[in-house]
């Protein structure tokens, strides 16, 4: 009789939910992968790669967004609402970070078990077959893995680091190494970001940002973490007025002007209902065409759309503009199993309120949001 009526109670939910998002989305499309990601990396305006993080051998996709997302006008006369795999290959191993380098079909994945790299190419028109390349030895002992970023260049080159000290800037044609930050710490890397065509932010899992700028030798700067959390998740926006966010783990989300990183614009206190413990189970991120906005998952089973516009210098409870539940609202169950969680999400890098979202139970959401504020 109970599990009859916990059924009842969860088609209830679901029901609720469904007829809520009818208001709430503008798009909303799900697509199902065999084994969950930890990666969604955009490969153009219409792809994503997605990856695998088992300890054996993971499925590396390339899997184009659904036609009728990206028609702007007359979606009913589009017929394909579903996502499609223009490409595919397999890794050996995990893989735990992913990042595509821009103006080339290729891309670099690192395991999240050591500080080495791998090299491939994501295929043409045509193939539909993604393959290893070659690799890239790291610079330092990582039980963590190493943060990568990359931007337009020519060569291609990337930027990489498991640890402040092991930062560098490799040219993947011939493996040189570039450029190197000079720090005498060994703190473990939450990211890598450029800010500029030079300038980058490596930041560190306790909170010490260091800004350097990749055609000098000169120390870079130093900003100690904006509290004494001992876990911080950090982004930049990619605004012409650069502005950092800093989330901790018990939820205290800090705003900084690229300029001046030790002074805080504006800080929240976010909603925690989980207790992240490492660097990957937590994912913040500025809206790259949405100003003020940015993201977060890791802290509940949804992800979290935060407006600072409002904030101020003094600290503050902050509730979010908007909330995506579609993933733990379509995982009950009722049968005792683990609550899933969410795994990464990403923001359009031009739709402004289009993000795409994963999970733990392998599901893949894409979806544009309603302000509720102007619905």
């Amino acid at each position: 009789m109970m599990g009859e009526t916990e059924a009842v109670e969860i088609d209830d939910i679901l029901d609720d939910w469904f007829i809520e998002s009818l208001k709430s989305y503008k798009d909303l499309h799900v697509y199902q992968l065999e084994h969950p990601t930890q990666i969604i990396e955009w490969t153009s305006g219409k792809t994503v790669c997605v990856a695998g993080y088992s300890s054996g051998k993971n499925e590396i996709l390339e899997l184009r967004l659904p036609l009728r997302l990206l028609a702007d006008e007359k979606k009913g006369l589009c017929a394909e609402r579903d996502f499609k795999v223009v490409h595919g290959g397999f890794s050996e191993g995990p893989v735990c970070c992913l990042r595509h380098i821009p103006g080339t079909r290729c891309a670099v994945t690192n395991d999240g078990l050591t500080s080495d790299l791998q090299l491939w190419d994501l295929g043409a028109d045509d193939t539909d077959v993604i393959r290893k390349t070659g690799s890239l030895p790291g610079t330092s002992v990582s039980q963590a893995g190493s943060r990568i970023t990359a931007r337009l260049s020519s060569p291609p080159q990337v930027l990489h680091g498991a640890q402040s000290s092991g930062v560098q800037l490799t040219q993947l044609s011939t493996g040189q190494t570039l450029y190197r930050l000079e720090v005498d710490s060994t703190k473990p890397l939450s990211s890598l970001k450029f800010v500029s065509e030079t300038a980058f932010l490596a930041s560190c899992c306790d909170g010490t940002v260091y800004l350097a700028d990749t055609r000098t030798s000169a120390p870079p700067q130093a900003s100690p973490p904006p509290g004494e959390c001992a876990l911080w998740w950090t982004d930049a926006s990619a605004a012409s007025q650069c502005r950092v966010i800093m989330l901790s783990s018990s939820g205290q989300a800090v705003v900084s002007d690229l300029r001046n990183l030790g002074g805080a614009l504006c800080q929240a206190q976010l909603d925690v209902q989980t207790s992240p413990r490492k660097p990957e189970d937590v994912t913040v991120a500025w809206a790259p065409a949405l100003d003020g906005c940015f993201s977060v998952s890791g802290l509940s089973g949804l992800v979290q759309i935060y407006d600072t516009a409002r904030w101020r210098a003094e600290l503050q409870d902050a509730s979010p503009l908007f909330q995506h539940a579609g993933h733990s609202v379509s995982s009950q169950h009722g049968d005792g199993s683990a609550p899933i969680f969410i795994t990464t999400h990403v923001w359009h890098p031009e739709r402004p309120r289009t993000l795409l979202s994963a999970a733990s139970d392998g599901s893949v959401h894409v979806w544009d949001w309603v302000d509720p504020q102007t619905n």
